[in-house]
């Protein structure tokens, strides 16, 4: 059993029990539901809060964060052309489920506008990771060398990353 982004309850149950079998099973942990039920909405509000911290409603909060955004990031992908890659178009968009987007195909990358809410370092991690996938696409063991050659404290980096983010 587990309560999705929304509050809604997933159970899963073995082929062949019966629909009683399961509705008790509910029945039986419902002061669980409605403890996760409430985390749930505390780490969506948590979520919430953090993005609004940037406000890009308008055209002109928009232009203005992306400007930001790409005067952090161009030097940070200068520094790191020792990668050996370089993007073919780097872009940047309010992307609230991933901080990064690598398209493999044709060298692009896209960055979310919502790294200005990350410490600088946070940053230069999110852009070399999206800079070792323009070599590695999956997260397999050449990805994570790249990583370490590249950007020893990528680890740390995540873990502040989704400290600062909280339920990002």
């Amino acid at each position: 059993m587990r309560i999705v982004k929304n509050g809604d309850v997933h159970v899963s149950a073995p082929f062949g029990m019966s629909r009683r079998e399961v509705d008790a099973f509910i029945a039986q942990h419902q002061d669980w539901i409605v403890e996760a039920r409430k985390k749930t909405a505390d780490r969506q509000k948590q979520r919430t809060d953090f993005f609004h911290q940037l406000p890009l409603t308008t055209k002109a909060q928009k232009e203005a964060a992306t400007e930001r955004l790409r005067a952090q990031v161009e030097p940070m992908i200068h520094k790191y052309a020792i990668i050996g890659v370089s993007p073919s178009v780097v872009s940047y968009k309010p992307m609230i489920s991933r901080w990064g987007l690598c398209q493999v195909k044709d060298h692009s990358i896209c960055f979310s506008l919502y790294l200005l809410l990350l410490p600088d370092w946070c940053v230069e991690h999110v852009v070399v990771h999206e800079l070792c996938h323009l070599i590695e696409p999956s997260h397999n063991a050449h990805f994570h060398s790249l990583m370490d050659r590249f950007f020893p404290r990528w680890r740390e980096a995540r873990k502040e990353t989704r400290r600062v983010a909280k339920a990002v």
